[in-house]
């Protein structure tokens, strides 16, 4: 399977995911693959549909050089499933809602962010919406790790193709 659409998924999007959308954006812009590889995120809840993300994730992306602008929350729809060739959740729980609402045939496009990640030995992004500046920090960390091993995954996938 070739991707060329990934999606990033978390609770509600407004600070995983929007930041993983994001971190992938710009990896895949630095890498040449920009062009060839789309990136979304969605949330598996409409808690924030419409709303920016969360400012504390803003501002801590953009101080390690993403842009979270004009990024706004929305649920994940049945089409999603269809439409991208991988859907990437940022935790087990967000996972297992991934997989109740999938289509059988689609269950293949489904995993975890963090299978991705080659120097972090974390099988979860956490959730740092209740915490404090550090779980922010520590989402980046993880987020952009994962996003290296994604993008070396791609440009062996394009080269391939």
């Amino acid at each position: 399977m070739t991707v060329r659409r990934v999606l990033m998924v978390c609770m509600g999007n407004i600070c995983r995911s929007p930041t993983a959308e994001a971190v992938l954006r710009h990896k895949l812009q630095a890498a040449g693959l920009g062009d060839t590889v789309s990136v979304d995120s969605a949330g598996t809840h409409a808690w924030h549909a419409g709303s920016p993300p969360d400012h504390r994730s803003t501002s801590h992306a953009a101080r390690r050089g993403y842009s979270l602008a004009g990024l706004r929350a929305r649920e994940v729809v049945d089409a999603d499933f269809d439409q991208f060739d991988l859907i990437l959740a940022m935790d087990w729980d967000n996972l297992a809602l991934l997989e109740d609402r999938c289509p059988p045939p689609y269950r293949r496009k489904l995993g975890r962010l963090t299978e991705h990640c080659r120097l972090h030995d974390s099988p979860v992004v956490p959730d740092p919406y209740a915490g404090g500046a550090q779980g922010f920090e520590e989402v980046l960390d993880l987020v952009e790790d994962a996003c290296d091993g994604l993008v070396t995954m791609l440009r062996r996938q394009q080269g391939a193709a």
